[in-house]
């Protein structure tokens, strides 16, 4: 089971509708104002280093770049360098870094797990085939090894080859699950933490290393990325179940009809009838979307939803607990904002 302790229903309710109330007012535009000038400056940053003499990686690289997403990661590799009030410029180079290797699982991903499609289009994967969408997401590896010598800092550099390697990891653990309707909560948490909420980790370690800041607020902007990563995992859990195609931008139901167990079905096994759980568990081992309608039913009958819900909400604590070594700044509360965002979102 998860060391994390969750509330007890009321509790949880109370919780839920009092965050409910006070992110009903917050926005990622408005969150994100203060930054435009810097993400723009990332935007030019990643046209720059995409351009390749090869056509077919520039037509791909920059379809599957500017087709949507709001940018989370390199935005919080940027805030993680202005909290500290960062000078310089090297946090562009290092947002267009962790945007790369996003990207390069992005393209990756959707190969192995055959999508078509991603923020509401097509994946570069249906309209460039498997084999151009795996190359041009080597070259985005290569390409951001490439950058990552330009910032000529090897603590920089051992935390994100150390980032893609576990990524990596984590993409194969995920792989092994497939299908594997014994997949424990601790289990499907490990493999969220490699695949996932590494990146967002190493985005906000990043800019308080570039600022050279204590190993006390290194550590804390660590772990507040790994928290924020994991509660924006959760989430994206929750809406498979629970959102439209249209407010996900991709198909509802995509997890269960690639066979994997992620924790909405793997509480509803735990928590449901002798007759619930077989259903679920034959679900998880065929795939497809034939019974994605009953298994719906029962993740409600059981709470999954609400269970998946509140261990993001719990995680996002996590990452705002984190950020009290800081000092109160704009950029602070970007932060925290951030984190009360990831979980209360419908794409």
């Amino acid at each position: 089971m998860t060391s994390i302790e969750l509330e007890s229903d009321d509790s949880a309710a109370e919780t839920g509708a009092a965050a409910d109330t006070a992110d009903a007012q917050l926005n990622y535009a408005d969150v994100t104002a203060s930054c435009q000038a810097d993400m723009q400056a990332v935007d030019e940053v990643i046209r720059q280093r995409l351009s390749s003499d090869v056509v077919l990686i520039n037509q791909l690289s920059s379809y599957i770049v500017n087709s949507g997403g709001k940018r989370m990661r390199p935005l919080l590799a940027v805030l993680s360098a202005k909290v500290f009030a960062y000078q310089g410029e090297m946090h562009y180079l290092l947002a267009a870094i962790i945007e790369f290797i996003h990207t390069a699982t992005l393209l990756h991903d959707d190969v192995v797990d055959e999508s078509d499609l991603r923020r509401g289009n097509e994946t570069a994967n249906a309209l460039f085939g498997n084999a151009a969408s795996v190359l041009v997401g080597d070259f985005l590896y290569s390409r951001a090894f490439e950058m990552m010598v330009d910032v000529d800092d090897m603590r920089v550099m051992k935390v994100l080859a150390t980032t893609t390697n576990v990524i990596a990891e984590g993409e194969v653990m995920q792989l092994m699950n497939v299908h594997d309707a014994a997949t424990t909560e601790d289990k499907y948490l490990e493999v969220i933490h490699y695949k996932t909420a590494k990146l967002f980790e190493a985005a906000t370690q990043l800019g308080a290393m570039l600022c050279e800041r204590d190993e006390r607020e290194i550590d804390a902007m660590a772990a507040y990325g790994r928290y924020l990563g994991t509660a924006f995992q959760l989430i994206d859990d929750v809406m498979d179940y629970s959102s439209s195609s249209e407010e996900m931008g991709k198909n509802v139901g995509d997890d269960l009809a690639e066979g994997k167990p992620t924790l909405p079905l793997i509480y509803a096994i735990t928590q449901g009838d002798e007759q619930q759980a077989a259903l679920i568990r034959k679900a998880i081992e065929e795939g497809g979307y034939g019974k994605i309608d009953e298994v719906q039913v029962i993740i409600k009958a059981t709470g999954a939803l609400e269970y998946t819900e509140q261990l993001a909400q719990q995680q996002a604590q996590l990452a705002i607990d984190e950020l009290a070594v800081l000092q109160d700044s704009e950029y602070k509360t970007m932060l925290e904002d951030l984190a009360r965002l990831s979980v209360h979102r419908t794409q």
